[in-house]
């Protein structure tokens, strides 16, 4: 992997409360970085019948950052808002120089579509093993999902749709009529 090239990087935050989360987002958007923060939203109940909306971040400290190593590094360096971000890592990668994890655009666009939607059908999954087994591979052909790519798992004996950053997060779309997945060879 070239410093300069850009890429999708998974960044872990260091003590990532919520808030904290939410500035880095602005901060990045300031300086007209491209991220992605998947984001749920709950209601808190504030009176016996009023409720407000809260927006917070669905995965726990991690944010996707699209840039160059070499200007991501130059932040956390620089600027003390950015030093909490982390590069994640894969040690059992079998490049030993680079071990940084790297998500492909397509990939990456693929997981965007279905994670950007705040949709009670979306359930974040943390990274389990069952994932990594084989699974029938579809492209969802209707609806709001119309074009993701996902592998059929089943979750609490649902079949669902599950989109998959491996190693790093996944999202089920847990109810997908059969007649919109199409298989992929």
């Amino acid at each position: 992997m070239e410093r300069n090239e850009l890429h999708w990087f998974p960044m872990r935050i260091a003590y990532g409360r919520d808030e904290r989360m939410l500035k880095l987002k602005e901060q990045l958007d300031s300086l007209d970085v491209e991220n992605f923060l998947p984001l749920r939203s709950i209601y808190e109940r504030k009176s016996e019948c009023d409720y407000t909306k809260k927006v917070l971040p669905a995965i726990h400290g991690l944010i996707f950052v699209r840039s160059t190593q070499a200007y991501l590094t130059e932040l956390k360096m620089t600027r003390s808002e950015f030093a909490p971000m982390r590069y994640m890592t894969n040690h059992f990668s079998p490049s030993a120089n680079n071990p940084i994890l790297t998500v492909s655009d397509r990939q990456m666009e693929n997981f965007i579509q279905v994670a950007s939607k705040q949709d009670e059908r979306i359930q974040y999954l943390e990274y389990t093993d069952f994932l990594s087994k084989p699974g029938k591979r579809v492209r969802i052909t209707d609806g709001d999902f119309k074009g993701a790519e996902g592998i059929i798992k089943r979750i609490k004996k649902r079949q669902c749709v599950v989109v998959q950053i491996e190693g790093v997060a996944a999202v089920a779309i847990t109810f997908v009529p059969t007649a919109w997945l199409e298989p992929i060879l």
